[in-house]
């Protein structure tokens, strides 16, 4: 394996992460990677459906295995090992896209989520059935209220608040298909807006009813938003301006309008033309996909954390030259002028077939090349 010094790298990490990786007196780039429980399969060359179910036990039991494993090759354990029985979670309630009449159907390998109108009166008729919901009735499972009773009596749980939501983009394009949703702005602009419009009150409405069930706690996620928009990079500027972005602003506005809150955008996607738009919402944090460089998003976002850009399919590959090859890069734009906030990441998602010696290999790259 590559020579890194784990003791070493570990407590200068732990020290790198001040100031959200802008801290002057860090004494390397930051890393970001932790890998995921999806990675557990590859590495330990055991079968499983990485975006399937895994029953808890068998959860627990590979976790627990990786970690013995993360322990001799980087050096920390990664992977949670404790999660909730059966008898501790919250009923099941209605999804976002379930609101817009969609429907999220596993496939044999992920779960997606498909709409079901492709027509301007269809999706006008949604929109109307939307504007007469009872929303609390429709969301809510019936046997809700007895088990939050039952759950905060037993266990002390409250319902977790709704900070974290899959884009308005990406929402548009799965309940109404992506060519249709775009066609929709230059053939029907009144509905375009409409739908724009629809969108941001529902994510209100969730926002405003987990805050009452969980009884408005004064914690650090009631001040926190995360988009996760892969889909906003087929918008052009003009397109996204006139619809997602209204959307986060209103959103950023109430939930995270603080300079010390977390706004953050994740599109694992080619997004250097909406960076303009994106960076008058002084994101706290951002996850782009591999055609950007620290360079470039810095250019347009001084103050954002930069969460990348090691692409995820070199990551994958596990070609330790390779990846070494790009968290120099990306080590040495983050030196640029001393700007800092760069976070070592994957730009996207960690995919099983991601191994742990890949991992040390970024870790050997942030120690030889990313001394401040």
């Amino acid at each position: 394996m590559l020579p890194v010094d784990l003791e070493q790298f570990w407590k200068d990490d732990d020290a790198s992460h001040g100031q959200n990786c802008f801290d002057k007196n860090a004494p390397q780039v930051a890393m970001g990677i932790r890998m995921s429980d999806e990675c557990v399969f590859a590495e330990l060359n055991e079968e499983g459906n990485p975006w399937g179910h895994t029953p808890r036990e068998r959860r627990i039991e590979l976790n627990k295995r990786y970690n013995d494993k993360a322990e001799q090759i980087v050096g920390r354990r990664l992977l949670r090992e404790n999660f909730p029985t059966p008898d501790q979670l919250f009923p099941a309630y209605r999804q976002i896209g379930e609101v817009f009449g969609g429907e999220y159907v596993f496939d044999g390998n992920v779960t997606w989520l498909k709409g079901n109108c492709s027509t301007p009166k269809e999706l006008e008729a949604q929109l109307d059935k939307i504007d007469r919901m009872d929303f609390r009735s429709f969301v809510l499972p019936k046997t809700w209220e007895q088990e939050k009773k039952r759950l905060y009596e037993t266990y002390g749980l409250k319902p977790a608040l709704w900070r974290k939501i899959r884009g308005p983009v990406t929402l548009a394009t799965s309940i109404y298909g992506v060519d249709h949703f775009i066609f929709l702005y230059y053939d029907a602009p009144e509905l375009y807006y409409r739908l724009r419009d629809t969108i941001q009150n529902v994510m209100h409405s969730y926002i405003t009813l987990f805050d009452e069930e969980a009884g408005h706690p004064d914690n650090a996620d009631a001040h926190s938003f995360y988009f996760n928009d892969d889909d906003c990079n087929l918008l052009t500027p003009e397109m996204y301006e006139e619809f997602g972005y209204p959307i986060l602003k209103s959103v950023f506005e109430r939930c995270c309008p603080g300079e010390n809150d977390w706004r953050y955008q994740h599109s694992d996607s080619s997004m250097g033309h909406l960076l303009p738009i994106l960076a008058r919402l002084n994101l706290s944090g951002c996850n782009f996909g591999p055609t950007l460089t620290v360079r470039e998003i810095r250019r347009y976002m001084p103050h954002t954390r930069i969460d990348g850009q090691l692409a995820p399919f070199t990551f994958m590959k596990n070609d330790e030259q390779a990846i070494i090859a790009e968290v120099k890069r990306d080590c040495e734009m983050a030196k640029e002028n001393d700007l800092r906030g760069v976070n070592i990441s994957t730009a996207g998602s960690i995919n099983n077939g991601s191994l742990l010696t890949s991992m040390r290999a970024v870790m050997y790259a942030i120690q030889q090349y990313g001394r401040y």
